[in-house]
């Protein structure tokens, strides 16, 4: 909010100077007699520095401050107006490609604005009331090149204002050049109601794309609309009441000058005028009393005195214009076809309300006032003629002077609208729609990023956008928090799970006498195997993290089968006979039936898939000439042929009951030897490559074997069957 004061007050600051620049400008050019205005450069400046807002503010504030002292300045503030909107078009989409070409289309469109539109102004509101300087101007254009008056005048106007946007231009540019970057764009007018967004996030979100229109658009168009709307309303009950007004104030006038004929007129001796006309005494000297009052102001277009009768309208007195002859005492004029329904009335000798009529002489508003004898008869009508020609005129001049005036405060109204739903609705609501497109959904860490991300924004519009902010923020942290309390949950019972497997295996591992620490070694090689398959890249589209898990987590269960071979076959100290070898074989097909069950009470846990593979499979051999079922190469899955490198190395360097153990390097000579048709020769390699880590694991569980076992093995362990 701080940067906001800040932003508003410097904005403020470059309104002020820019306006002054404007005004000093302009005063310099008047002084020095140049045919320039010089009234923009501080526009283009305050545009090119603060947006096109402050611009307008500047425009429509230099031709108010002229219009002190010169009411006119006032009408063209809508050109003004124009130029900064021109200018931010161009200074955003052209300025920074340093291109002559649009630079020169940018000036003389310019000169357009303020030479093509404003001559148009000036011709219907100053007349030939125009500088000396441009006088000049004019007369170079009609004298050398043989323009009419009207021609050269308005080629004055916009060949010496497009000079003036040029030197305009140039000097608001020199000035901006001047100022370093860092320091102008402090005078960027901004309103964030949030973090400031970089230009790179402000690209992203200005490109993203709706299904229809964007609010922005919606928003833009219903300003406008609303606008508009507003403004022909207003100018229309504007010009209604202007008409009004200036309609009753002429029949004021009307009614009023009608007044001062019929008190001129001496109700006695009206018959005496009709009889003798302009030789009745003292008819001069009342005729000349009505040219003083018709000259009194120039809206009178006609006075004269009628008496009404059955036969028409007997002339009293009528006076001559430069147009129209008057009628002599005593013709007889016939009734004007508007004053057909008022003939009761002025027969009756009554007042009646003026009228307006456009007939045998124009358009004109006329009164009538009684002229009465001593008796209080009504003898005759006072008459006096309005014109109400010049009425049009008055009318077009104040709607053209409220449709400038108006339309720089439209664009100004509909400027600001911008402006504030750019920082108020667009931006916030981009910005969050920009964020939850950033989310990720895996895993507590991506969960709290989203909420960092969310919470950064800071968006404080103290509306109905912030509402939802909050609701987002607050769905985002509840998100948050279920999670990590699911997973709390899940490891939890993981762990319980996990415990009961190791309890499940350790059964086994109990009733067979010569296992020690097998299912605990295996689970070790396992892993070592799957580090250096990753390692060396094989099988890197099923090698997942989840995969690598479920083999690790389900290792200990591949001799659960174990658990149906009697004791005498599974600790029998010697070479078991044939039918015992299919007795101990079968431990793989009952191992895979008892996880099938274990399944069907848990579907969810995905681990016990590769459990039941490593039990029922890990006899099998690539050549295909393993059990239970003589599975061929990758019809064995993975997780079986890594269990079968671990499994026949772990019988082979482990003391049993039965056999003494191999050294390290024969057993890892005859897994190399085999690779190819006991083992996948990918999963052999990759733990013959893991040597060391393979030796650090034998080595370690070797020693608690020794302590366990001692030396109480059959000497003929060379030739006794693996079992595991």
């Amino acid at each position: 909010m701080n940067n906001n004061k800040s932003s508003a007050f410097l904005s403020i600051l470059l309104i002020l100077l820019c306006t002054a620049i404007n005004v000093l400008l302009n005063k310099a050019a008047v002084a020095l007699g140049l045919p320039l205005y010089l009234d923009t450069a501080g526009t283009v400046l305050g545009t090119v520095l603060g947006g096109y807002l402050p611009g307008i503010v500047i425009a429509i504030l230099t031709n108010f401050v002229a219009g002190l002292s010169s009411v006119n300045s006032i009408y063209f503030a809508v050109l003004n107006v124009m130029i900064a909107v021109v200018t931010y078009f161009y200074f955003k989409n052209f300025y920074g490609k340093k291109n002559i070409g649009w630079m020169a289309v940018y000036v003389v469109t310019l000169g357009f604005i303020g030479g093509g539109l404003g001559s148009l102004l000036s011709f219907y509101f100053e007349g030939d009331d125009i500088a000396v300087s441009f006088i000049r101007v004019a007369e170079f254009f009609e004298d050398t090149c043989g323009f009419s008056n009207l021609a050269a005048r308005g080629m004055s106007l916009f060949t010496s204002d497009v000079v003036d946007k040029a030197i305009s231009v140039f000097i608001a540019f020199v000035i901006y050049s001047v100022i370093p970057k860092n320091v102008a764009e402090k005078f960027e007018f901004k309103g964030w109601r949030q973090r400031p967004l970089s230009k790179g996030e402000l690209k992203v979100i200005g490109g993203m794309k709706n299904r229809s229109k964007s609010i922005n658009t919606k928003i833009v168009s219903l300003l406008i609309v609303a606008s508009v709307a507003i403004t022909i309303i207003v100018t229309l009950i504007s010009i209604t009441l202007f008409r009004q007004y200036t309609r009753d104030q002429h029949k004021i006038m009307a009614s009023g000058v009608a007044g001062m004929v019929a008190d001129a007129i001496d109700g006695d001796r009206v018959d005496e005028f009709l009889e003798k006309g302009k030789s009745a005494e003292g008819y001069k000297e009342i005729e000349d009393a009505l040219y003083s009052i018709r000259n009194s102001s120039p809206d009178i277009e006609f006075i004269y005195v009628y008496k009404i009768m059955e036969d028409g309208c007997h002339v009293v007195f009528d006076l001559d214009t430069e147009d129209t002859p008057a009628s002599q005492p005593g013709d007889v004029v016939e009734f004007d076809e508007a004053f057909s329904g008022y003939m009761d009335d002025l027969f009756a000798g009554k007042s009646i309300e003026p009228i307006i009529s456009d007939e045998t002489y124009g358009w004109l508003l006329t009164a009538y006032k009684p002229v009465f004898d001593s008796s209080g008869k009504c003898v005759c009508y006072a008459a006096a003629d309005i014109s109400m020609t010049d009425v049009s005129s008055y009318e077009r001049d104040f709607f053209l002077k409220l449709l400038t005036v108006f339309s720089g405060f439209l664009i100004f109204v509909i400027a600001f609208g911008l402006w504030v739903v750019k920082y108020n609705i667009i931006l916030p609501i981009n910005s969050m729609s920009y964020i939850a497109d950033k989310f990720e959904y895996e895993g507590v860490e991506g969960r709290e990023k989203n909420l960092a991300m969310m919470t950064d924004l800071d968006i404080n519009t103290g509306d109905e956008v912030e509402n939802l902010y909050d609701a987002i923020m607050r769905s985002t942290e509840d998100n948050l928090k279920s999670l990590i309390e699911s997973q709390r949950k899940e490891e939890k019972i993981n762990q319980i799970q996990y415990g009961l497997i190791m309890v499940l295996a350790d059964i086994v591992e109990n009733r067979d006498e010569s296992t020690g620490d097998h299912i605990k070694k295996t689970a070790a090689y396992t892993r070592i195997i799957m580090d250096a398959m990753k390692e060396k890249g094989y099988y890197v589209d099923q090698l997942t993290d989840e995969f690598f898990d479920d083999v690790v987590r389900s290792a200990p269960l591949h001799d659960i089968g174990k658990i149906e071979i009697p004791d005498a076959v599974l600790n029998k100290p010697g070479r078991l006979t044939d039918e015992e070898y299919e007795i101990m074989k079968r431990h793989t097909t009952a191992g895979m039936k008892i996880i099938e069950e274990a399944i069907k009470t848990l579907p969810d846990a995905a681990y016990l898939d590769e459990a039941k593979n490593m039990a029922a499979y890990h006899h099998e051999k690539w050549n295909g000439k393993g059990y239970p079922f003589g599975l061929v190469e990758e019809e064995i899955p993975l997780s079986a042929r890594i269990m079968a490198v671990a499994d026949v190395f772990d019988a082979l360097v482990s003391e049993r009951v039965y056999k003494k153990a191999f050294s390290f390097e024969k057993a890892m000579d005859i897994i190399r030897e085999d690779a190819g048709t006991h083992f996948d020769p990918l999963v052999a390699d990759a733990f013959i490559s893991a040597a060391d880590e393979v030796r650090e694991v034998a080595e370690n569980f070797s020693k608690i074997s020794q302590e366990r076992f001692g030396d109480k093995f059959s000497k003929n362990h060379d030739e006794a069957n693996l079992r595991d």
